[in-house]
């Protein structure tokens, strides 16, 4: 995934955290709860859900690669890597010493 890409999948997220916790205060004022209590709720909830999101986009742009032996358990997990460091990568796992047990 390209640092563009990533840049507005991030501000993205700003944007959909932020119109959440706006949905969620005007619904909790709506029930007459304090002001200082339903901005807390909604820096609570952005924060959550802007973690959330976040954790997603890193979980998109990373690549990782397995070994394919059964039972083995190397694998490596790459990000904003260009398609030859990939590539070589892709080659270690598919080619590391194999431990016995």
């Amino acid at each position: 995934m390209n640092i563009t890409r990533h840049r507005a999948l991030t501000a993205g997220a700003a944007a959909v955290s932020a119109a959440l916790s706006i949905a969620i205060g005007v619904r909790l004022s709506g029930y007459g709860v304090p002001l200082s209590l339903v901005l807390a709720c909604c820096l609570s909830c952005t924060a959550t859900f802007s973690s959330l999101l976040f954790h997603l986009i890193s979980a998109m742009s990373t690549t990782t690669h397995r070994c394919t032996r059964p039972g083995c358990d190397f694998r490596v997990s790459l990000a904003h890597t260009d398609a030859a460091e990939n590539r070589r990568w892709q080659e270690i796992a598919a080619h590391h010493p194999h431990r016995t047990a």
